[in-house]
């Protein structure tokens, strides 16, 4: 194959993304992912009441008219632990801060839950960290609707601002990359680091709490990292993951197949989770350490509810300059087309260039598309790893004069924004 560009995927973004002042009114789930809340709430109360994960999901499989698959626990015994497979552009994101109000529901029995929040990398991170604390974002109505707006949003750089009156009264959800929490050695690591800011929540443990046995206690090695008097040593250790594992979080994986390993099975058991959601569009369905697929969403589905817009135009060029012209021609012919839409739409291409070690490197895209395209360099963004020029930048916003993301691995970070109309990869394709 040869270089390509085409249409991606996309939806007209809503009202709350162009940040606009208007009425709230809280968005309406699709008939597929009210289904999909649907089936949870169902195995949820099932595996609470009969006190059975393995036959709640057979009840539930069965209940959808689907073969039978086995349930495997993955050694967290009676934890629930299931997966939604929703396509690319289903809504994965909007559908796990439903799950969070189902699941406080139907099976943690309590008001206030505690979440923790799973993420691949540090682009979803920062993205689902925004949504999340902005107020009337469809990702957050549901929760402060829930929860009576008593939500408190942080990412994993600020876990210390959890109070102990925070809990039970707020529904916290915290977000972080799986890598945060993934390792052999915790030594280092904030999520498992002593700091005094937690020593309220176990000032006043009792001798005799349930929960108290599995908390972490302090070593030889905390001693020396965090410079505590050798008396603290075999106390309990004031860190997040001994918080977590007080208070048995929900946790939410998101793009759950970067997480089938038996390192991220064991990692995910020292914060004793109550319950463990996955999504993703690409599950493992592996017999060693495939998921538990709950629910299934196909590609029809979204065709039929309007979240693949149509038509999908993938072209193949002889070289990456044609692609790139191409590209250009197209994002300004859709440009035009938008000015006749009633919502605001600014089309912008998405180009994936070479890593450093390849010809049609970020560099020399960037310098194609303004010495021999003429394209303003103030509407050209780069977003690689060194090159962060989107970081606080809103895209849905009529003043953004970002009309071209010149990229490098963004798609497969999970870089999202339903304004990305058209797709360029530079990358030369090889048949066969």
């Amino acid at each position: 194959m040869k270089p390509i560009a085409g249409g991606l995927n996309a939806m007209k973004p809503t009202e709350s993304e162009l940040n606009r002042t208007f009425e709230f009114t809280m968005l309406t789930l699709k008939g597929y992912q009210q289904r999909a809340i649907d089936t949870l709430d169902s195995f949820l109360s099932k595996a609470r009441d009969q006190q059975n994960v393995t036959d709640a999901y057979t009840e539930a499989l069965q209940d959808q008219g689907l073969p039978p698959l086995a349930y495997r626990d993955y050694g967290f015994a009676y934890v629930p632990y299931v997966c939604f497979r929703i396509p690319t552009g289903g809504g994965k994101t909007l559908l796990a801060s439903h799950a969070i109000v189902t699941a406080a529901k139907s099976y943690l029995d309590v008001d206030f839950p505690i979440t923790l929040w799973l993420v691949p990398s540090n682009t979803i991170r920062q993205q689902t960290v925004e949504a999340l604390k902005k107020s009337g974002h469809p990702y957050r109505e549901k929760l402060d609707f829930a929860f009576n707006h008593q939500v408190l949003v942080l990412d994993i750089d600020e876990v210390t601002q959890i109070r102990p009156q925070d809990i039970g009264q707020k529904a916290i959800v915290v977000v972080s990359t799986l890598a945060n929490l993934r390792v052999n050695d915790t030594s280092g690591r904030k999520v498992y680091a002593y700091h005094e800011n937690f020593e309220p929540h176990f000032a006043k443990l009792p001798a005799n709490h349930p929960h108290l046995g599995r908390l972490e206690k302090v070593s030889e090695a905390d001693i020396q990292e965090v410079g505590l008097s050798a008396h603290e040593l075999g106390k309990i250790k004031y860190s997040f993951a001994n918080l977590l594992a007080l208070h048995r979080p929900l946790l939410i994986v998101d793009e759950a197949h970067n997480a089938r390993t038996s390192l991220t099975f064991d990692t995910l058991q020292r914060v004793h989770p109550a319950a463990i959601i996955e999504f993703t569009a690409t599950p493992n369905t592996s017999s060693t350490n495939g998921s538990n697929i709950l629910y299934h969403v196909s590609a029809a589905e979204l065709k039929a509810e309007e979240m693949i817009k149509l038509p999908i135009i993938l072209t193949e060029h002889q070289n990456w300059q044609d692609a790139v012209r191409d590209t250009v021609i197209t994002r300004n012919k859709l440009a035009q087309d938008a000015l006749q839409d009633e919502t605001y739409i600014r089309p912008i291409a998405l180009l994936q260039a070479e890593a450093k070690n390849g010809e049609v490197t970020v560099d020399v895209l960037k310098t194609y598309l303004t010495d021999d395209l003429h394209i303003e360099a103030n509407t050209i963004a780069i977003a690689t790893g060194n090159q962060r020029e989107l970081d606080g930048l809103n895209l849905f916003d009529p003043a953004c004069p970002i009309e071209y993301i010149v990229t490098i691995e963004a798609l497969k970070e999970g870089w999202d924004c339903s304004f990305a109309y058209v797709f360029c990869s530079v990358k030369p394709k090889k048949s066969g």
